[in-house]
């Protein structure tokens, strides 16, 4: 609901703050998964695939966190290189930190 208060773990994790989310260890492997998809793709290791089962994550659930990262990752390229920015009513408080912060 627009105008609507974030939870703590949301915002945290609009944030970029995985520390402060709070998250259990699978749920921390899986984001960190994400983020080497989405910064390093061709980083992303057996042991680090080995490491999201060990806690539980299915292949299946691998695959489509892989899918789902690299598909929002193409519509955020497609959106900076067309200059396409979401209505301020969206994000009335200005861009998440999350996707401002410098990835490396």
């Amino acid at each position: 609901m627009q105008g609507e208060q974030f939870t703590p773990v949301a915002q945290a994790l609009r944030d970029g703050d995985l520390d402060a989310a709070g998250l259990d260890d699978a749920h921390r492997k899986l984001m960190d998964f994400v983020a080497t998809v989405t910064k390093h793709a061709y980083k992303v290791t057996d042991e680090q695939v080995q490491a999201l089962r060990d806690v539980g994550w299915t292949d299946e659930q691998i695959a489509e966190a892989a899918y789902d990262a690299a598909l929002f990752n193409l519509f955020v390229r497609l959106a900076d290189t067309f200059g396409i920015e979401p209505p301020p009513a969206y994000e009335p408080d200005g861009v998440p930190a999350a996707v401002t912060r410098d990835p490396d």
